[in-house]
């Protein structure tokens, strides 16, 4: 049974780092991304940034129950750059995160090879540049209840020390939780079982 509820991710972009070789210039940068509308606004970034560049190669993960990838070679012989930092993504078991690497050519054919090496260290570079923190996956519930069993809720709430992310209290009564998913299944009957609330997963 896979009771796993915490993931790897980054917390910040990461400043440039720079590898060469055979006078071609890698620049690498690492983001912490949650979907692709940012993704593809800080690729637009990169281009604008080093508009005089060859090739705008990256990786991405999003996802911690369903995975999203993409791995782009950008006009590079095919996996001989998106694929290499897509690897360094899943060796440091990180995800909704970003890899770029920009290449300047340097007049000198590095070959298929040469390039995987270099796309790699790259990326490894901006990743070892990053500041990686573990975070739970956490679920959400909606509780709703008449206000006159506020203190029911409110009790457990207290003693398990829930996260409230949202609540509407009036005479009918709505209290957005979030739990983390190891937890999930004992705090939902906790509620599921108290008489005139009803609990059930929050759908945005």
């Amino acid at each position: 049974m896979d009771t796993k509820d915490t993931y790897k991710t980054i917390v910040s972009a990461t400043e440039e780092v720079v590898y060469k070789d055979k006078n071609s210039k890698f620049f690498g940068y690492a983001f912490p991304v949650e979907n692709e509308e940012i993704i593809k606004y800080y690729i637009d970034l990169l281009k604008k940034q080093h508009h005089s560049a060859r090739h705008w190669c990256y990786a991405y993960q999003l996802g911690t129950e369903k995975i999203i990838y993409r791995a782009n070679d950008d006009g590079e012989p095919n996996n001989s750059a998106g694929q290499p930092i897509y690897g360094q993504i899943q060796s440091n078991e990180l995800t909704n995160v970003l890899i770029v690497v920009v290449r300047y050519f340097g007049g000198v054919k590095l070959g298929v090879g040469g390039l995987i090496s270099a796309y790699k260290t790259a990326a490894q570079m901006a990743i070892e540049n990053a500041n990686i923190i573990e975070k739970t996956i956490d679920l959400d519930y909606l509780i709703t209840f008449d206000y006159k069993n506020m203190n029911k809720v409110m009790r457990i709430i207290k003693e398990k020390q829930l996260n409230i992310i949202n609540q509407k209290l009036e005479l009918d009564c709505k209290i957005q939780i979030s739990v983390r998913k190891k937890d999930s299944k004992s705090i939902f009957f906790l509620f599921d079982q108290l008489y005139q609330i009803d609990i059930k997963d929050f759908i945005d």
